[in-house]
């Protein structure tokens, strides 16, 4: 219910706050809950106006995924301790900060899909730095990803990762990015990476014909990760080289 406040543009202003959507127990409970491809258990919260990360605790820690997708969420934090939790994903919200304990609440995720926020500066993304887990990350169309050398101040600030932007990371590039970021020019080549530098454009979207290829792709998959990667593309609707 909205609170009646003075009259004027403060009365307004707090109305509006007042009845903004919110991440409340009823709503969890209400939303959808099913078994993914990946046959774990995930809970749909897609496309509910949610703006903050709340009341997470009525979960139980009983998921394996949350799906945030198409949001307004504009911070990465607000999370209990869910254990359990190895897969978030929050394409197409306003996500410009996060948590750098992020690890504390979240410490075994494995897939965090970003793809469509606003982080801009490589110092948004230190949370990620702890998730000594992470191994699917991606941060598609997000201003930071025009920085020079971001690829590799990712690959050597997140050691565990191993797909990156739907492309798998390789050895030749762990090299390269411990030579930036390994040894004593440490320091100076990260202030360097704050340098901006106009990137291409990134294929927004994926018509139907894409997404029933990556279904027909999920069903022949004959691995986990082959399966994980491809469920990633999936659910944020971008297909780089498929």
């Amino acid at each position: 219910a909205v609170v009646s406040t003075q009259s004027g543009h403060y009365g307004r202003d707090t109305n509006y706050i007042l009845s903004m959507p919110r991440l409340t127990p009823d709503l969890i409970e209400e939303a959808c809950q099913f078994v993914n491809p990946l046959k774990e258990r995930e809970l749909d919260l897609r496309a509910k106006k949610i703006q903050v990360i709340e009341n997470l605790a009525c979960t139980s820690d009983q998921f394996d995924c949350i799906d945030f997708s198409d949001n307004e969420i504009k911070r990465l934090d607000g999370f209990p301790l869910l254990s359990r939790l190895s897969m978030l994903l929050f394409n197409n919200n306003k996500i410009c900060r996060m948590s750098e304990d992020l690890y504390a609440s979240v410490p075994n995720i494995e897939t965090l899909v970003l793809t469509g926020n606003l982080l801009e500066e490589l110092s948004d993304l230190k949370g990620l730095e702890k998730l000594t887990k992470l191994k699917y990350l991606s941060l598609m169309r997000n201003p930071v990803t025009t920085k020079a050398k971001y690829r590799f101040y990712i690959i050597h600030h997140c050691p565990s990762v191993t797909v990156l932007d739907y492309k798998r990371v390789r050895l030749q590039e762990r090299n390269t990015a411990k030579k930036m970021f390994g040894g004593k020019q440490a320091k100076k080549e990260e202030g360097k990476v704050k340098t901006f530098v106009p990137g291409e454009p990134v294929k927004k979207g994926s018509t139907p014909q894409d997404k029933e290829a990556i279904r027909a792709a999920i069903a022949k998959a004959s691995s986990l990760d082959e399966i994980r990667r491809l469920e990633m593309m999936l659910s944020s609707g971008s297909i780089p080289g498929f």
